[in-house]
């Protein structure tokens, strides 16, 4: 198969039983999904970082990782690059199966694959060559300079991602930040937009180049639903029904997730048939997934915690520990992300697996 099945990540969760915690792997999608995902936003595009990451990726594959999240633009294509390098080698060596692994992209943002412009002339340059010459889009596709999710647009993104990763299929296509676009179109021109993006992405489903899809955020899910960013799931779940009815593939949904940003659990800005509720209690009646990025908040919360964490998770040897076991004991939570591109990091790191996730009495207690 050329995407992840049930078969095959029950399989992988299979291998390491006795090694990892029971509840390290979580059903979801019909996918046995590792509590703990690698991410690859951070980083340097240089030849280093790039060895860093492949290894990172088949060390964290050894120790219990199916899930693996990068982006387009993430370091200007490399990130999938590596990824795809890494994949490719561990099947080469006979350790890998393509359907284990949950490997997922985002689209949305301009990937400038040579390195950021030097010049606003060398900007519009690369514009008109790499996208609006080859009727890809059109220069007003484009919000804030940066930010497209026209058909044609993620279509072409999508086909990199895939040569990129050296895959036939990805498991979870992401549109990436699509609040972005509220900087300049309406909330009724938006929800527009996302409709034609849908279309498309459930027609790259029927084609067999990605499984399922949904929306990476950063703050749209978290805001305040009054605020121009906000993003309703109730209305991005009926646009989906709108395009595919009930059999939509509009099915998971990354936002962050963290010690210090709460508010996919405390904030009550959701609302299903008129009852305010929170981000993953709406997920949850949606069944739709939900993927923490941020974990550590970019190393923030790697140290100096309080000591109120420490007494909550006293198993652990390290803040940065502390803070993973955090976001993956959230309960609506499958995937906790965390950007590894060290195997150090990736050892002390999946060291969590070994421990299960705080029960939810346990978790809810810090909030009290």
């Amino acid at each position: 198969m050329n995407h992840a099945t049930t078969e095959a990540t029950a399989a992988y969760r299979q291998r390491f039983v006795g090694t990892v915690a029971e509840n390290h792997f979580r059903e979801s999608q019909g996918l046995w999904m590792s509590s703990i995902g690698l991410g690859s936003y951070l980083g340097e595009a240089d030849a280093r970082t790039d060895a860093g990451y492949k290894a990172a990726v088949k060390r964290a594959f050894d120790l219990g990782c199916n899930v693996f999240d990068t982006a387009a633009n993430y370091r200007f294509g490399h990130s999938e690059q590596n990824f795809g390098d890494a994949f490719t080698e561990l099947k080469t060596e006979g350790k890998l199966s393509r359907s284990e692994i949950i490997v997922t992209t985002k689209g949305g943002y301009l990937p400038f694959e040579n390195g950021m412009p030097r010049s606003q002339g060398e900007f519009h340059a690369y514009l008109e060559n790499t996208f609006v010459k080859p009727g890809i889009c059109k220069l007003e596709d484009f919000v804030q300079g940066q930010h497209c999710m026209t058909p044609g647009y993620l279509q072409n993104q999508l086909d990199n991602s895939l040569r990129k990763l050296q895959l036939d299929c990805i498991d979870v296509y992401y549109i990436h930040n699509p609040e972005s676009q509220f900087a300049e179109v309406s909330p009724d021109e938006f929800y527009v937009r996302l409709r034609s993006s849908f279309e498309f992405l459930e027609s790259a489903v029927a084609a067999g180049k990605i499984k399922l899809y949904g929306t990476a955020t950063w703050n749209g899910y978290r805001a305040q639903s009054k605020s121009q960013e906000f993003l309703s799931l109730e209305r991005v779940v009926a646009t989906a029904r709108e395009v595919a009815g009930d059999n939509h593939h509009c099915k998971v949904v990354q936002l962050p997730f963290n010690l210090a940003m709460t508010e996919a659990l405390t904030l009550g800005n959701q609302s299903v048939n008129g009852q305010p509720m929170s981000l993953l209690e709406a997920a949850e009646t949606f069944g739709v997934t939900v993927m923490a990025s941020a974990s550590m908040l970019q190393a923030r919360l790697a140290s100096g915690l309080p000591d109120v964490i420490s007494t909550a998770f006293p198993d652990f040897q390290s803040d940065a520990q502390r803070a993973i076991q955090f976001t993956r004991s959230a309960p609506g939570i499958t995937t906790a992300l965390i950007g590894m591109s060290q195997i150090a990091h990736v050892e002390e790191n999946l060291s969590v697996a070994k421990i299960n996730p705080a029960t939810q009495q346990e978790f809810l207690r810090l909030f009290e």
